[in-house]
Formats: C-alpha cells, structure tokens, sequence
C-alpha cells in the first residue's frame, strides 16, 4: 500500500492550499499527465469563449478521467503544475481544484502565469503526478 506522506516544515512559510512536500513509500507505479486544457473530447473549449470556471472544470474532469483509465483516482496525486494566462483567476482555480482533491491534504503544487498556451482560447492548463500502489 502506498504511504502518502505530506510535510509543511515550520521552517517555511505556511501553504496557502498546497502541500510544499509530499513523500511517497511503497512498491507503486509512478503516472505522469500531461498538460490538459479544458477541451471536450470533440476538440472544443469548454463554455463559452473566455469561461475560465468551465475550462478548469474540464481540466480537472480530463484529468480524472485519465487517472480513471490506469486504475486511479485524484487520491493519488501528488503534484499538481498549473499554467493561468490572467492569476486573477487564481480563487475560481482553488474553488475548482478543490472539488478534486483533498483539501487537509492537497498535492504539492505549482501555478504561475504565463503569456499564451499552445491553444489559442486556452485560459488554464494543469499536469499533474500520481504515485499509484501497486496492488
């Protein structure tokens, strides 16, 4: 059984909703995601032009299914990347992340913003680490 081990080291300031270390231990499988956007599987935006809730909504449901597809659930996650054009978004992201994962226990994450994703119409993007026990 895997052991998910989550540290927030009083000597660095504390998380805001992330977790600044995770340990994994256990005989497991180690699953990398690459970067979704919030596209339905017929290629589309999710919502409507500029929608960033229903975009990252679509991430994360993107990302649940993928974890689904190997035997996995958001329980498994321990590290989350996130790529905003515009950090206002940042409080309806955490409103969103926070319907997936465990919010006493959150991945390791990082968000930044950046200029442009590879799509245009994009407006987030996240990837994503689980660490799976092997069975």
């Amino acid at each position: 059984m895997a052991v998910h081990r989550f540290h927030n080291p009083s000597t660095l300031p504390a998380p805001r909703g992330y977790t600044h270390m995770v340990e994994t231990k256990s005989p497991s499988r180690t699953i990398y995601l690459s970067g979704q956007l919030g596209m339905t599987p017929d290629g589309k935006f999710a919502g409507a032009t500029g929608d960033f809730r229903a975009q990252a909504v679509q991430c994360f449901e993107n990302i649940r299914l993928s974890l689904a597809a190997v035997g996995a659930t958001f329980e498994h996650v321990v590290k989350l990347n996130n790529y905003l054009i515009d950090m206002a978004h940042l409080p309806i992201y955490l409103e969103v992340r926070d319907r997936y994962v465990d919010t006493k226990a959150p991945p390791a994450s990082t968000t930044i913003q950046i200029s442009k994703l590879a799509r245009d119409g994009a407006l987030y993007e996240v990837e994503a680490v689980a660490v799976v026990p092997d069975k």
